[in-house]
């Protein structure tokens, strides 16, 4: 990475961008206003800041390319849909400088799309971009934070519409209920997602009324949004559940049935 650095400096003019990162970022946990390079008007917005970001991003869609055509070797041929994980860094969004997305390699301002150059990227290889916090609501996020995971949804389905390329999603924390499958489905329908990965199944997805909850909404998501009436029979807001029920019933009935009549005969 050091010497990667040192010979886009080199290439750039500047040789002294080469001898190492920010020097003004700050430290772990540190608000973005407190920074020399994060703040409003911070070193990001220079020259050397764009140097650096354009540089330390572009290692990232470098290594994401590799990846992919590594994974085409092994699969291509076979049917199988590669996807890509994005992660939804939400945190900061409604800031200029968007720290914690350029901390992590995502060059996105709110002067520059950094999730075009990934999905475009995806897109030479035929890839589905796979993307988080669909659950999400901006009112649930401290506003400290200065949050935005609908914007940041949002921006990413325009990119992956732009591109040409499909979009998947995933919620990115454990959640059973109404609020976050409501806004689940709301996403799915205005993005149009390809395929939508539930996390997490486990036991607690069939505690009380969660595993109801979750009937319902994969009845919508398969409805493109409807969120059809559960039958009245269905006192658990489960009809798969009852269905299986009545279904046991009825045969148990008719094998009741069934030795009845041979006891007779």
């Amino acid at each position: 990475m050091r010497a990667s650095l040192e010979a886009a400096a080199v290439a750039s003019g500047h040789e002294e961008w080469g001898r190492g990162g920010p020097h003004d970022a700050g430290e772990y946990k540190q608000m973005p206003d407190d920074t020399g390079f994060f703040r409003r008007e911070g070193t990001w917005s220079t020259e050397y800041g764009h140097f650096f970001l354009e540089w330390y991003s572009g290692m990232l869609l470098e290594h994401g390319d590799r990846v992919m055509d590594a994974a085409e070797a092994v699969f291509g041929g076979t049917g199988a849909t590669l996807s890509a994980k994005v992660a939804g860094i939400h945190w900061h969004y409604r800031t200029r400088s968007h720290a914690a997305e350029l901390t992590a390699g995502y060059y996105n301002t709110r002067g520059r799309d950094g999730y075009a150059p990934i999905a475009r990227m995806l897109a030479k290889r035929g890839a589905v971009l796979n993307f988080t916090c669909m659950e999400m609501k901006d009112e649930q996020q401290p506003q400290h934070a200065s949050c935005s995971p609908e914007l940041l949804v949002q921006q990413v389905k325009a990119a992956t519409s732009a591109a040409g390329v499909q979009l998947a999603g995933e919620n990115a924390l454990e959640r059973y209920d109404d609020a976050a499958f409501s806004q689940v489905v709301s996403t799915a329908r205005g993005a149009g997602l390809a395929a939508f990965t539930y996390l997490r199944m486990n036991k607690t997805l069939f505690d009380g009324d969660n595993w109801g909850r979750f009937v319902s909404f994969v009845r919508a998501m398969a409805d493109g949004g409807a969120r059809p009436a559960l039958p009245r029979c269905d006192t658990g807001h489960s009809d798969l559940y009852v269905g299986f029920v009545d279904a046991a019933k009825e045969r148990k009935a008719a094998e009741a049935k069934g030795a009845a009549t041979t006891a007779a005969l």
